[in-house]
Formats: structure tokens, C-alpha cells, sequence
């Protein structure tokens, strides 16, 4: 690149210099600083992105917990006896702790699955006696301040205090959990 004015003193155009030395570039510290402050910019993007991501599964985690709720009243209502769908300790690709029962009845499309952890279903337990008439229904959080673990349930479905409903026993076994946990965003109906 040639400089056609430069403030760099003794090189500055003009001063007995031939048109070789007119060339100027920058030096070797000049170019490792400015890809430093690069490399120092992007690193906190990509943090901030970081962070942006985990809010996003933590808000698709707390809009499917919503929609499974929808889904389960739409479940009861339509039942000839009203009662939520029996729970089950299966998750796998084709079961979601009996959820997959909405998908089968036209309530959902698909049962929603959690974007980020293994295994991928929310936790859903019923009371084991018929009618089912109480549901614990739960998602783990990444971010253990979000604004919504401020307002959910927090009950324990194991039969442990706070319980979810009172003279209620959820089942079956391996499908209850505790909703006091720090990070999960639990609720009943």
C-alpha cells in the first residue's frame, strides 16, 4: 500500500526518501496486536452466544412444558370418565413416560422433547389410582436463575414434602421425582 501522508515523523514523504521506502506496511507487533483484540472480540461473542443459547432451550423447555399441559387438559376433558394418561418409567425414542399417548389421541403432533439432555423426555408421573386426577409434569433447566423456576410448582412427587397433591401416590415406580431440585420447572394441574 502506498502512504500518501503519514504522521510517522523521520518516514514521513518528502524527506530524501526514494519512491522504495514510500511503501510502507505495518510492522510484525502491529499486526499481532490487531489479531489479538480479534481474537479477544470474537472470544466474547461467542460467549454471548453461549449464553443466548441456553436462555432459548431453557424458553423452548418452559413453552413445551405449557403445550404438554394443554395437551394433558384436552386429554382429561375428552375422556368418557375425565382422567390424565397413565404414567410409565419408559424413555426412549418411542416412549415419553406415557405421554406418547397425546400423539395417538390427535392432541399433539409430537410429544416435545428437550432440546439439550440425554435422555430427551420431560418428566411426567400420574396418580396411580383411576381416575387419574393429578398430574406432576417437569423439565431440567440449564439455567438455574431463570424467571420461571420462580413461579412453578416445586413439589415432590415421591411422596416426599412439599407433595404435589395431598393423598395422592404418583407412579409408577421410576416416574416420580422431586420438583424442589434446584433447575426444574415443574407443574400440576
Amino acid at each position: 500500500m502506498k502512504v500518501l501522508h503519514s504522521n510517522l515523523g523521520n518516514r514521513q514523504r518528502g524527506q530524501g526518501h526514494n519512491d522504495q521506502n514510500d511503501f510502507l506496511g505495518f510492522t510484525l507487533i502491529e499486526l499481532l496486536v490487531v489479531i489479538a483484540i480479534i481474537g479477544v472480540l470474537a472470544s466474547m461473542a461467542l460467549a454471548s452466544l453461549n449464553n443466548a443459547r441456553l436462555k432459548a432451550r431453557d424458553a423452548r423447555r418452559v413453552s413445551d412444558v405449557r403445550q404438554l399441559q394443554v395437551a394433558l387438559e384436552l386429554f382429561y376433558n375428552s375422556q368418557p370418565t375425565p382422567e390424565y394418561p397413565a404414567a410409565s418409567a419408559l424413555c426412549d425414542a418411542n416412549a415419553a413416560y406415557g405421554l406418547e399417548v397425546l400423539v395417538a389421541g390427535g392432541f399433539l403432533p409430537q410429544v416435545p422433547r428437550d432440546p439439550n439432555a440425554a435422555p430427551n423426555c420431560y418428566r411426567y408421573t400420574a396418580n396411580i389410582s383411576s381416575p387419574r386426577s393429578a398430574y406432576h409434569l417437569g423439565a431440567t433447566m440449564e439455567e438455574a436463575t431463570n424467571p420461571a423456576l420462580t413461579v412453578d410448582k416445586d413439589c415432590d412427587s415421591t411422596d416426599n414434602n412439599p407433595v404435589c397433591a395431598t393423598g395422592v401416590s404418583f407412579g409408577p415406580a421410576g416416574s416420580a421425582f422431586d420438583g424442589t431440585a434446584a433447575a426444574i420447572y415443574d407443574t400440576v394441574p
